[in-house]
Parts: C-alpha cells; structure tokens; sequence
C-alpha cells in the first residue's frame, strides 16, 4: 500500500486545479497544516452500472447452485414479515 503524498493547506489553495485533477485521476492526498495532519482528499468511488458480458458469464460459472423453491420461500418469509415504524403508521 502506498503511502499518501502530503500537501499543506497553502499549496491545495495555489495548486486547487493540479490536485483535484489528480485527485480525479485516481490520486488521494493528505492535507496539512501547521505541519499537523487534519483532512484527506480522496476519490470517490465510482459504481459501475453495467457488468460486461464475459465478466457476467465467469462469475456465474464459479457460483453455487440456487434452489427456486428455497429462494421463493426466502421471499416469501421475508414480504411477511411486519416492519417496525417509528411513527406508528
């Protein structure tokens, strides 16, 4: 694991544009000041909304089998159960 890069408060000010680009490239840094450590600057991470096919296809080689009768059970329990509304609707 690597080690994040420091920057001091004055240099996210003055280099803003550098760093959030790398910041969006992938990059996160750690922010200064004073010489004390008091933020990160981190990627989001991004969700994919799509698996590709091939991806798709090796994952269901590897899976279990999944019985139909036991996941419609599983569904079924589950829609009978009663929530619990904090509102007492």
């Amino acid at each position: 694991m690597s080690v994040q890069p420091e920057i001091t408060q004055r240099d996210l000010r003055s280099r803003s544009k550098e760093i959030m680009d790398a910041v969006q490239g992938g990059q996160s840094f750690t922010v200064t000041r004073d010489g004390h450590q008091i933020g990160e600057l981190i990627p989001l991470r991004r969700r994919r909304r799509f698996v590709p096919r091939a991806e798709f296809a090796a994952m269901s080689r590897t899976a279990s089998d999944v019985s139909l009768e036991a996941f419609r059970a599983d569904q079924d329990a589950t829609a009978e159960q009663e929530t619990d509304d904090p509102y007492g609707r």
